[in-house]
C-alpha cells in the first residue's frame, strides 16, 4: 500500500514562521518512528518536510519526500500527492482545529483515512463538549467550570470562588498537550492564566479544573470505530507552572500502578463510546483510590515513540487493519520498560547536528534552526527492567551532552 503521512510541525505547518524546538522535537519523532513502522510492514510511504528540515536530510525513511516553502502550502500539496497514495494519515495538534482540518481535507480526496472521521474529531478536541459527553456518561472528570476570556479577573475570581475550591488547572478549550496550561494556586495568579490561554488559543472560552492528586497516566490504544483495545499505561512527566509555559517533559512505559487494568478498561470504553479509529491516547490521573479523565487524543501520541519499542505487534500495521478489515489485534505482549525526555541544548552547528543523528537513543537530534536560542533532542533509553531502561537514557543524555558541548 502507497501511504502519504503528513506531521503538522515539521511537515510544514510552520513554514515562513520560526519552528518551536519543543514540540518539534516530540512531531518529528513521532513522524520518523511511524514512517518507519509502515516502513517495515512493508509499504510505501511519502512524507512532507518543511524546507528548513529537507535541506538537512534528516532521518527519515520515507520513499519519497516533499519539500515545503511557503506557508498554506501543504493543503495545496497534500491533495495532489494523495493521488498517487492509497491512504492518508495526519498528525497533528488539535490547537484551532488543526487535526480536524487536516482530516477533513484528507477525508475529500476519497482516499483511506487511517485516523478518527473529522465529525468525530470536533466532538473531542474542543474539551467543553468532551467534558459534557463524559460527565453524561458517567466518566469521572475534576470538577470543572467554564469561564469566558473577556470576562474581568474579579468576575472570573467570583465564578471560581463559587462552584471551586482551589489549587486549580486552567487550560484552552482546544489545546494540545501542555500548550496555555497553568497552575491556579490562589487569585493571584488568574490573570497570568487567562494570558497564558490567551497567546495559546483563539478560543473566546477557558476551562477551570480543580487540581487532582496523582500520576499523570496516559493509556495508549488501538480503535475501529466500535471495539478499542488497550496497548499500554504510559506514566508522563508533566511540569505544571503559573508564569511560564507548563510542559510535557517526557515519558515511561509501561508504566505499573494499582489501578492499571481499571485504567486500561475505563479507556476502552471511552474510545468505544465517542466511536474512536486508529491511535488513540487518553490521558488521566490515577491516585491509590481515585481516577480521573483529562484529556482524549483521537491523534498518535509521543508514547507511540516508547511503546513500538517494547510491544510485539507494528502498531502502524494494526492501525491500517483497524481502517480496512476493523479487525483489532489479539492483546499483545510487552517486553522492556522504555524511558523517554525531551533534552534542551544550545543551537547546534551543522557539524554537531550530523554527529547526533548517529547517537544511540536519539530519536530526535538537534536540528541547528535560524532565529532560535535553543534547540530540542528526543532522546529514548530501553531496558529489560525500569533500572536498566534509566540507565540508558542516561547514557543517551551523557552522548548527547558530550557532542554539543565540544564542538
Amino acid at each position: 500500500m502507497k501511504i502519504l503521512v503528513y506531521e503538522h510541525i515539521s511537515g510544514g505547518g510552520y513554514a515562513e514562521q520560526p519552528l518551536p524546538p519543543d514540540v518539534l522535537a516530540e512531531g518529528f519523532a513521532m513522524l520518523r518512528c511511524i514512517v518507519a513502522d509502515f516502513r517495515a510492514a512493508g509499504h510505501q510511504v511519502t512524507t512532507l518536510l518543511d524546507c528548513r528540515l529537507f535541506k538537512l536530510n534528516p532521518p527519515i525513511e520515507a520513499n519519497y519526500t516533499s519539500q515545503v516553502l511557503y506557508a498554506n502550502e501543504p493543503q495545496k500539496i497534500l491533495p495532489n500527492l494523495a493521488k498517487n497514495n492509497d491512504a492518508i494519515y495526519i498528525i497533528a495538534p488539535e490547537t484551532n482545529q488543526t487535526l480536524q482540518s487536516y482530516v477533513e481535507l484528507a477525508e475529500k480526496t476519497g482516499k483511506l483515512v487511517l485516523n478518527t472521521p473529522q465529525s468525530t474529531i470536533a466532538k473531542t478536541a474542543d474539551k467543553i463538549t468532551l467534558y459534557v459527553d463524559l460527565q453524561k456518561a458517567g466518566y469521572p472528570i475534576p470538577k470543572t467550570l467554564i469561564l469566558n476570556i473577556a470576562h474581568s479577573t474579579t468576575q472570573i475570581e467570583q465564578a471560581i470562588t463559587t462552584h471551586l475550591t482551589y489549587p486549580l488547572i486552567f487550560k484552552p478549550t482546544d489545546g494540545t498537550g501542555c500548550s496555555g496550561i497553568s497552575l491556579i494556586e490562589n487569585p493571584t495568579d488568574i490573570p497570568g492564566g487567562v494570558a497564558k490561554i490567551k497567546a495559546a488559543s483563539a478560543n473566546p472560552r477557558l476551562i477551570a479544573q480543580e487540581k487532582v492528586t496523582g500520576d499523570p497516566v496516559s493509556v495508549s490504544l488501538i480503535a475501529n470505530g466500535k471495539k478499542a483495545l488497550a496497548l499500554t499505561l504510559n506514566k508522563q512527566q508533566i511540569t505544571l507552572t503559573k508564569q511560564t509555559e507548563s510542559s510535557y517533559e517526557g515519558g515511561t512505559t509501561p508504566y505499573e500502578h494499582p489501578k492499571h487494568k481499571e485504567a486500561q478498561i475505563l479507556a476502552e470504553h471511552i474510545a468505544e463510546s465517542l466511536g474512536l479509529q486508529g491511535y488513540v491516547g487518553i490521558d488521566l490521573i490515577l491516585g491509590q483510590n481515585t481516577l480521573f479523565v483529562l484529556d482524549v487524543n483521537t491523534r498518535l501520541t509521543t508514547s507511540y515513540v516508547g511503546l513500538r519499542q517494547i510491544i510485539d505487534i507494528n502498531i502502524a500495521q494494526a492501525i491500517i487493519d483497524a481502517a480496512i478489515t476493523k479487525q483489532l489485534p489479539q492483546k499483545p505482549t510487552l517486553q522492556g520498560t522504555v524511558c523517554f525526555s525531551k533534552i534542551q541544548t544550545t543551537p547546534p552547528t551543522p557539524e554537531t547536528y550530523r554527529k547526533t543523528t548517529k547517537l544511540p537513543g536519539i530519536i530526535t537530534p538537534v536540528f541547528p534552526l535560524p532565529i532560535t536560542t535553543q534547540s530540542t533532542a528526543l532522546i529514548m533509553g530501553y531496558g529489560t527492567s525500569l533500572q536498566e531502561a534509566q540507565a540508558r537514557l542516561e547514557e543517551a543524555k551523557n552522548a548527547l551532552h558530550t557532542a554539543t558541548t565540544n564542538r
